[in-house]
């Protein structure tokens, strides 16, 4: 029981991490710099950790500056004030992200004109069904092997599915629950003063206030935990945090 809960726990902040700290806040953001050498690691890292569920950082970073520029009316890929249930909404983000990857559907030339990383090879095996299937074939051998009985097996669908469950979590709870310290003309939302099970992605309040600050926490009960890593990083030279860019409070 203890091999599968320290997987469990293993693959959700890992894959929690990468998706705030690469996908979320280098991708779409540019919150930090770092050498080519440095993002390659980065970037295959994200694909190995999220696996079955690798969300390709390009078509990321695209939709995720449109939710920014879009909040919460009808054109912002994944508002839950559009949509009945956690489901259709992600759903609809699933068209959008797959319309930018085959060309159907190609995003407004503002969201692409910052640097957004492409890596075409990885992104192809990664993005490829028969890979996501591995890692799903994967994840079953090792419940099979380590689970006390089948009830624990209830838990593979959060892995096959990790990254869209943890974005789903975000875009729907911090955009309905929670407190606001600002008022940024949306329904973004702090669910919750405790950055720890999703890593700071839940301050949404804060982010969107100020969204190129990496600090997603400003009150000092908040804690951002995937700040206080890409700290670390800084101070070993790793990344290079961007200089502060606060605006001023409404």
């Amino acid at each position: 029981m203890l091999v599968i809960i320290t997987f469990f726990l293993c693959h959700w902040f890992l894959s929690l991490f990468f998706h705030s700290f690469f996908l979320h806040r280098f991708a779409s953001h540019q919150m930090y710099t770092t050498s080519k050498n440095w993002e390659r690691t980065f970037y295959f890292t994200t694909w190995l950790v999220q696996g079955s569920s690798y969300l390709v950082p390009r078509a990321y970073g695209v939709m995720h500056r449109m939710h920014h520029v879009y909040s919460d009316t009808e054109k912002d890929p994944h508002s839950p004030h559009f949509f009945k249930d956690v489901y259709q909404m992600m759903h609809h983000t699933i068209v959008i992200f797959r319309g930018f990857l085959t060309g159907k559907d190609l995003p407004e030339a503002q969201f692409t004109q910052e640097y957004l990383p492409v890596w075409d090879k990885l992104d192809k095996l990664g993005h490829h069904v028969a890979t996501r299937i591995f890692f799903g074939l994967l994840y079953t051998a090792f419940y099979f092997y380590f689970a006390p009985n089948y009830w624990w097996f209830l838990l593979l669908p959060i892995h096959f599915l990790m990254g869209p469950i943890q974005g789903a979590v975000v875009n729907w709870c911090g955009h309905k629950y929670g407190y606001s310290n600002y008022d940024n003309g949306d329904h973004s939302k702090n669910t919750t003063p405790f950055g720890v099970i999703l890593m700071g992605e839940l301050f949404q309040n804060n982010h969107h206030f100020a969204k190129d600050d990496a600090n997603f926490a400003k009150k000092w009960y908040e804690f951002d935990m995937t700040y206080q890593v890409m700290k670390g990083l800084h101070f070993i030279g790793i990344i290079k945090l961007k200089p502060l860019i606060i605006p001023i409070a409404q």
